[in-house]
């Protein structure tokens, strides 16, 4: 396919800024912090279907993040599907097994213990959806060009923060879940062999009576995260 020659930069006025007063930038700031601390990683799913519409405004919010050229190159493999979450969780425990058996390292199980995490996974299957996000290192544009893609890890991973607050503010529960490695999702969702898994996340209600580590309400202070020069 012969290539085409690239857009000429265009620019165009702000179109939907608006600047707050201070005392409302500060409430909104505190507000958002007040919210967003509520998330929790929760390992325990109702079974409770969740509507496909909800699942879509908060991939739209994803797909407004920041990224390397506009080239937005991230997919979200959406799993709602019985038998392919139980593939995906057979394939999950099968790496998990070898993880925990020893390929993590003792410093690495160290680590982990006070989540109470194993190589049981049954909220790939409870769950009543898995979203899986890949990279892609090249992508088509518009017209069809295929293309290489840039800064595609730094891409990627804000697009899944979007889509994790997305997914609180829409009041759901959700694992950020990362089998090591991955390459599995690749045939079962049926992406290209260049397209790189990031992470998967498990969506969904939490269960009645679920329970977090208490070890996961431990937040760093924020004169440990951060320095102001």
């Amino acid at each position: 396919m012969s290539q085409t020659k690239p857009a000429a930069y265009q620019p165009i006025p702000l179109p939907d800024y608006q600047e707050l007063p201070v005392d409302l930038m500060r409430r909104n700031a505190l507000d958002f912090y007040e919210e967003i601390r509520r998330r929790h990683t929760v390992r325990d799913f109702d079974t409770r279907p969740v509507p496909r519409d909800i699942i879509e405004s908060c991939l739209l919010a994803a797909g407004t993040a920041p990224n390397g050229a506009n080239h937005q190159p991230w997919h979200f493999a959406v799993i709602g599907n019985p038998a392919i979450k139980r593939q995906i969780r057979i394939a999950a425990e099968e790496e998990e097994q070898a993880f925990y058996a020893g390929r993590a390292g003792e410093e690495w199980l160290e680590a982990l213990a006070p989540l109470g995490t194993d190589s049981s996974k049954p909220f790939l299957e409870d769950a009543p959806w898995l979203i899986c996000i890949f990279g892609e290192r090249k992508s088509r544009s518009a017209d069809g060009v295929l293309r290489k893609n840039y800064y595609v890890p730094e891409s990627v991973n804000i697009a899944t923060g979007f889509l994790i607050a997305a997914l609180h503010k829409a009041g759901l529960a959700m694992l950020t879940h990362t089998p090591n490695p991955m390459g599995f999702l690749n045939e079962i969702c049926g992406r290209p062999a260049q397209d790189k898994p990031y992470i998967m996340l498990v969506v969904g209600y939490p269960s009645p009576g679920a329970t977090i580590p208490a070890h996961a309400t431990e937040k760093r202070r924020l004169e440990d995260i951060a320095t102001f020069l």
